[in-house]
């Protein structure tokens, strides 16, 4: 009740007149059962407005991060998460990931729209990384359609590290279900898995027109730290 109420009285209508969300593509999500929305991933604000301009509920995997801070703003941002139907994800790895996993399938099998960054984290530099397959593992266990999306321009509004977003235009395109029934009860084939989020980041790519890089997002965002805090070391041959 009260996600209706946030997306179509509290938030929703000014979130629309600030932003003025362009969409395309909405006949491809499915009216009903389970389906993984799975976009690209450009900004704190991508899991705010697919859900604004779905026409059903979508229920985000959001780093556990945002369910643990402190103080007011960790408390505000803790809420809002929850009150808008996202659940915590442990991006760790083991025991704690495959739990995360599970929480996914639920959602899932209660025949509701989940919705998934195959990156795995925000794009440091605006291009699109290689997905990690669990979004694969998902799609084969809950044998449930994938319906990729493109965010166009929310990194533009609020790039990583800024607090306040910026007044711009944003789209949202919705590209066609995609349909991996056929592999069915194959969720441990693991070349299996690396070919289905291939071909799921492909059609991402195709929708976002953004430039592909073969490596996680992860791995990109530890060398462009690392080439930072190289750049901001001072210099060993300076002179006094």
């Amino acid at each position: 009740m009260f996600y209706w109420l946030l997306k179509r009285i509290i938030v929703g209508p000014f979130l629309r007149a600030l932003f003025r969300p362009w969409v395309r593509g909405l006949e491809n999500i499915p009216e009903s059962g389970g389906a993984i929305i799975a976009g690209n991933h450009l900004s704190f604000m991508d899991s705010i407005f697919v859900p604004l301009v779905a026409p059903r509920p979508v229920v985000y995997l959001a780093k556990k991060d945002y369910f643990t801070g402190r103080g007011v703003k960790g408390t505000a941002t803790r809420w809002f998460f929850r009150l808008t139907n996202q659940l915590p994800m442990d991006r760790s790895g083991g025991s704690a990931s495959e739990a995360s996993l599970h929480s996914g399938l639920k959602v899932l099998n209660g025949g509701n729209l989940l919705g998934i960054y195959p990156e795995g984290t925000r794009s440091p530099d605006g291009n699109l990384y290689r997905g990690r397959t669990g979004v694969a593992r998902l799609v084969l266990e809950a044998g449930v359609p994938v319906v990729p999306v493109a965010l166009i321009g929310t990194d533009k509004v609020q790039p990583v590290g800024r607090m306040l977003p910026r007044l711009r235009r944003i789209g949202v395109v919705f590209g066609e279900p995609l349909d991996f029934s056929e592999y069915e009860g194959m969720a441990g084939d693991r070349f299996l898995l690396r070919s289905i989020t291939d071909d799921i980041m492909y059609e991402i790519l195709r929708l976002s027109g953004q430039r592909y890089i073969d490596t996680y997002a992860s791995s990109a965002k530890t060398k462009l730290l690392a080439a930072k805090k190289a750049d901001d070391q001072p210099s060993g041959d300076a002179k006094a």
